[in-house]
Parts: structure tokens; C-alpha cells; sequence
């Protein structure tokens, strides 16, 4: 009879230990809601959009140009904003990178264009193998060519602070320097669109 009786006490502690364990579980953290309410708060953080001001710390330079981009012309912005991170840099560099092609290819990995081709220039960039860019298989690679601009951009000196078409200028030599700015809104939004995706 002890026997029994010791048996359910131990069982009647255990009972209400486990009760206790699933009712109150492991201690939640809450956070009081502006309405007063708690909620619980989730280990997921969610990645904040880059900062306007970051992306563009000059404003924008004169009139704008925006163009629709298809499913193509958004995985080139993919890869770019892709290489820019592996190349470990930041949201900046992804704005002049992405400024940068739309205006020399409108996102597009463009071939050898025959009579309309500018010299041998070819790719997102217009990258020329003749220049040293790499051969015409690299430079019509998005990564690789993402990545050899942001190489040359790297080794100009400030061009964190400089004005979006003074930093793509150093890089590309084009004729038409001052084409690229009219790209930096756009070029801004789809960081901000792709950057955290």
C-alpha cells in the first residue's frame, strides 16, 4: 500500500511538472505593441532595404531615363547586384555597376553587333577584348564581367564619393561621359528592389 501510494505522489509530481512544461514551454519573448498588446517576437530578421541616401549620396544628375526590363535584362540585374556582394562590396558599387550597363547595353549581354558594334565591345559593359577585359567567352559572362568592372572600380581612388557618372567614367573611358548619370534613379531601385532578395 506504501509502495502504491509513494508511486502516485511521484506520478502526480511528474504530471504536473509536464503540465506546467507544455502550457508554459519554453519562456517566449514578448514585445509590447503600440497597441498595447504583446506579441511575440520572431528570430527571423528580415534584412532591411539599402538606404536611398546611401544608394545615391549625390542625388540625381539632371533628367532621368527609366526603360521596362524583361525576365533577361532582370537576372543581368541579378547577377550583377550577385557579383557585387561576392566581390564584397556594397550597394553603392551595385548602383554604379547596374547604372553603368544600363546605360552601355540596357541590360542586355550583348554578342558581337557587326557594322553597329562599337569596336569589339561586347557583354553587360561593352567590355572590349582588345582592351584587356578578357576574351569575348568571359567578357559575355554577367559574373565575370560584373566582377572585372568592379576590379577597375575598385582601383579608383574615392569613388565612393565621387558623383555616379565621374566614378563609371574612370572605369569605362566612354565617349558619351556624362550619359551615365541619367540612370542612377533606376539603377538605385533595382538595388533596392534585388539587394535583400
Amino acid at each position: 500500500m506504501n509502495t502504491m501510494l509513494l508511486r502516485k505522489s511521484v506520478l502526480g509530481v511528474a504530471g504536473v511538472a509536464f503540465a506546467a512544461g507544455v502550457v508554459g514551454g519554453p519562456v517566449a519573448a514578448t514585445v509590447d505593441s503600440p497597441a498595447g498588446a504583446a506579441t511575440p517576437v520572431s528570430s527571423v530578421v528580415q534584412a532591411e532595404k539599402p538606404d536611398a541616401g546611401k544608394l545615391m549620396p549625390h542625388g540625381v544628375q539632371g533628367a532621368q531615363s527609366r526603360i521596362p526590363l524583361d525576365a533577361e535584362q532582370t537576372a543581368n540585374v541579378k547577377a550583377i547586384v550577385e557579383a557585387t556582394k561576392k566581390a564584397g562590396m556594397d550597394e553603392r558599387a551595385a548602383v554604379v555597376a547596374i547604372a553603368t550597363s544600363l546605360q552601355e547595353s540596357k541590360l542586355e549581354n550583348l554578342g558581337h553587333l557587326g557594322d553597329r558594334n562599337d569596336h569589339d565591345s561586347q557583354g553587360l559593359f561593352q567590355q572590349r577584348p582588345s582592351s584587356g577585359w578578357g576574351t569575348v567567352e568571359q567578357i559575355t559572362d554577367p559574373q565575370y564581367s560584373t566582377t572585372a568592372f568592379l576590379k577597375g572600380l575598385k582601383q579608383v581612388d574615392g569613388w565612393q564619393d565621387m558623383p555616379l557618372t565621374e566614378a563609371a567614367q574612370t572605369v569605362q573611358v566612354s565617349a558619351y561621359p556624362d550619359h551615365y548619370a541619367q540612370w542612377e534613379k533606376q539603377a538605385a531601385d533595382l538595388v533596392t528592389e534585388h539587394w535583400t532578395s
